[in-house]
């Protein structure tokens, strides 16, 4: 069987700099809004779908970030093979507001604030697409 998802890193331009949005899952762990396709979606309406769900902002895509693959078990299924596309997106709108049904919560951090966190506390896969976001937004990480 195969899932695709597809979801962003969304950020957004204050007077204070550029802010980057982390969310928490209900596992506890700092991950970025996804979600799956639903029937006659493309991958770019997914992904805005979904950010929009769960944490309450309107977004634009600027570019693709980058495409992860990986399987995974499910019970009375198999195994799936799941495929996430994710893309840079900058907010246009909207009010930040958990979907607590899916997430434990959202913020805005500082970029590097953004990493440290990701790296600290997030899924090791994240890792290169938000430094991808990092880096088109000006920011080096190693």
């Amino acid at each position: 069987m195969k899932e695709i998802s597809a979801g962003g890193v969304v950020y957004r331009k204050t007077g204070d700099g550029i802010q980057v949005q982390m969310i928490q899952d209900r596992y506890g762990k700092i991950t970025l809004p996804k979600g799956k396709m639903e029937p006659g979606e493309t991958v770019e309406q997914t992904a805005l779908r979904e950010i929009l769900e769960e944490t309450g902002i309107e977004g634009s895509i600027i570019k693709p970030l980058e495409t992860i693959t990986y399987q995974f078990q499910l019970s009375g299924i198999g195994q799936v093979d799941k495929e996430v596309h994710y893309y840079l997106v900058e907010a246009t709108g909207g009010e930040l507001q958990a979907q607590v049904e899916e997430i434990r919560g959202v913020e805005w951090l500082h970029p590097l604030d953004a990493w440290q966190q990701q790296t600290n506390a997030g899924y090791g896969n994240n890792d290169a697409v938000l430094k991808k976001a990092l880096h088109a937004l000006g920011y080096e990480v190693k």
